[in-house]
């Protein structure tokens, strides 16, 4: 049976939510009926990363929503986390399924057309694709796709796929119709002054 993405794919990335905990910012996603966080924090070491990961895979599934931790199938393992999401430069999909097993999630990060054509080969439950648009949440990012980068893209794979990259409430009904099953945010979610109106209105541009 085929993966199914919720429509809003959340993630937090300490870096970018204005000195609000990860704790903090979980808690209100989810009390604003976010059902998808991933975890990202590219500046911690194991250490804090396995602790933070730890309460959130715990507040996560309190409220029956589905964590996901980014690049590291082995804290995602140590923290019962709901799956793992790779990068281009991470640990290869069989690698980390190799660690996770069967019923965990990977998703897998492309940007760009043949990369998503490998990815479509792989046991990836879904594919990221992006940037869509221009984003700031990358130091260095990576070729903008587009709007037809997003189509060509679904034309590509029957896997999940997940947009990301510069996505705002204003586009993100654009971004599914071109073919997207799920919209991830990261700056615009997690560093809006209200998190919990921001999220609100992004469950319900893409009802």
């Amino acid at each position: 049976m085929q993966l199914v993405v919720p429509r809003l794919y959340a993630v937090i990335d300490p870096a970018q939510a204005d000195g609000r905990s990860p704790l903090e910012v979980a808690g209100t996603l989810l009390a604003a009926g976010v059902r998808l966080i991933q975890f990202r924090d590219k500046l911690a070491s194991s250490g804090e990363l396995w602790a933070c990961a730890q309460q959130l895979a715990v507040c996560v599934h309190q409220s029956h929503g589905i964590f996901v931790v980014n690049d590291r199938a082995d804290i995602a393992r140590a923290v019962d986390a709901d799956g793992v999401h790779l990068g281009q430069e991470d640990l290869p999909v069989e690698g980390a399924r190799h660690v996770l097993g069967p019923a965990q999630w990977i998703g897998y990060s492309t940007h760009l057309l043949e990369q998503v054509k490998e990815a479509d080969h792989t046991s990836a439950d879904y594919i990221a694709f992006g940037p869509v648009f221009p984003t700031a949440s990358k130091q260095n990012p990576d070729t903008v796709v587009g709007l037809e980068g997003m189509r060509a893209a679904r034309r590509a794979t029957r896997k999940p796929l997940v947009a990301i990259g510069g996505i705002t409430v204003q586009n993100a009904r654009a971004v599914m119709e071109a073919g997207a099953d799920s919209v991830a945010v990261i700056h615009g979610l997690v560093g809006a002054p209200d998190i919990r109106q921001r999220a609100e209105e992004f469950l319900k541009v893409l009802m």
